[in-house]
């Protein structure tokens, strides 16, 4: 194990002492928020220094046997012990480097996609309808829940817009690198010489705020518009004006609903949407200013960077932030996103203990 990682880990054992002092004090225990900080922290760190003190007991079994060779008659047992011993050591540090890596707090929570059409009129618009279904499919096979908050549909198929609420166990941290510029090559049902199109939509993965975040926004900042909702929905969601426009006024940002029946539920949500986007449009600052003194591997989840191609007639998918190319494009659309993604986080992860190492050597 490198030096960094274990200085890291034996930390991790002096604090966990530390919080075990902290949790058995009075004053702290009467503190409801305070405790319940502290017992949050208690559990992460008591994972990691668990892991660690059964990766320091593997390694004191491995020295043992390894000074157990000497001996005919046990030699044939001590190779068994060291060849598990250090099966287990490999398992056990790739397992600790993960768990040191930093954690982003938003990747727990559900997430709005927002799915918008680029370059290429009405193919463009077929293509959001592909994302849209593709998103959709991967979600029902890993058990999420996921609901229209708003959408425009285009004329002949598809989506100039749409945004979903997506439900479930890490949404926002299994689908945050999603965000940017999808291209698509493709030739369109419409073209009678068989030519190949190239068009594009961009997708915006946003954290849903916490339910008490949008109380924060200032009603003197917001101008609330209600209409008619169009398009599906039943004859009770057209005859009423029940679809909810909100509009952010400092910045501009424009939140809608039309997918409940009721006023009230639709402006909830579309003031969750305007939360979302108002921090994303924070978080994309920041990363912007990130990215300029470091280019990380994922990039800064702007709208404006070309993340991927699908190439139809190649049946090729390329991520162009990792360099991964995957040759079962059909299976991808039809939701089978787990490489795409998995390959992502792991990319990510490489990045960040890269960082983590610079960080202790500097």
């Amino acid at each position: 194990m490198k030096p960094f990682l274990r200085s890291q880990l034996e930390r991790y054992a002096q604090r966990l002492g530390e919080l075990d002092f902290l949790l058995s004090r009075e004053d702290i225990m009467s503190d409801m928020a305070q405790y319940r900080r502290i017992s949050v922290e208690h559990a992460e760190v008591t994972q990691v220094a668990g892991r660690y003190a059964r990766y320091q007991q593997r390694e004191a079994d491995l020295a043992g046997a390894r000074e157990m060779l000497a001996d005919p008659d046990m030699a044939e047992m001590a190779q068994e012990e060291i060849t598990s011993a250090e099966a287990e050591l490999l398992q056990l540090e790739d397992e600790l480097q993960r768990l040191l890596l930093p954690k982003d707090p938003d990747d727990a929570r559900n997430a709005f996609v927002e799915i918008r059409a680029g370059t290429g009129g009405d193919e463009s618009a077929l293509f959001a309808g592909d994302l849209t279904r593709m998103y959709t499919r991967y979600a029902a096979t890993v058990g999420w829940k996921v609901e229209v908050v708003s959408e425009n549909a285009a004329e002949l198929g598809g989506y100039k817009e749409i945004v979903l609420r997506i439900e479930g166990d890490h949404v926002y941290g299994a689908l945050k690198f999603e965000s940017g510029g999808h291209r698509v090559q493709r030739v369109p049902a419409t073209e009678t010489q068989g030519r190949i199109h190239t068009s594009a939509c961009t997708v915006a993965v946003m954290p849903e705020p916490d339910e008490h975040e949008a109380i924060k926004l200032n009603p003197a900042d917001l101008r609330i518009d209600t209409f008619r909702a169009s398009g599906a929905g039943g004859q009770h969601i057209n005859k009423t004006d029940s679809a909810v426009r909100v509009v952010h006024l400092p910045t501009g940002i424009v939140a809608e609903c039309q997918d409940g029946r009721s006023q009230h539920s639709n402006k909830a949500k579309a003031l969750q949407v305007l939360q979302a986007r108002i921090q994303e449009k924070e978080r994309s600052e920041r990363a912007a200013k990130e990215a300029a003194l470091r280019k990380g591997l994922i990039g800064s989840g702007d709208r404006s960077d070309r993340i991927r191609t699908y190439n139809f007639p190649q049946g090729r998918l390329t991520d162009h932030r990792i360099n991964l190319t995957l040759y079962k494009l059909l299976y991808v659309m039809e939701g089978d996103l787990g490489d795409v993604l998995q390959a992502l986080a792991h990319a990510r992860e490489a990045e960040q203990l890269e960082e983590l190492e610079m960080g202790a050597t500097d």
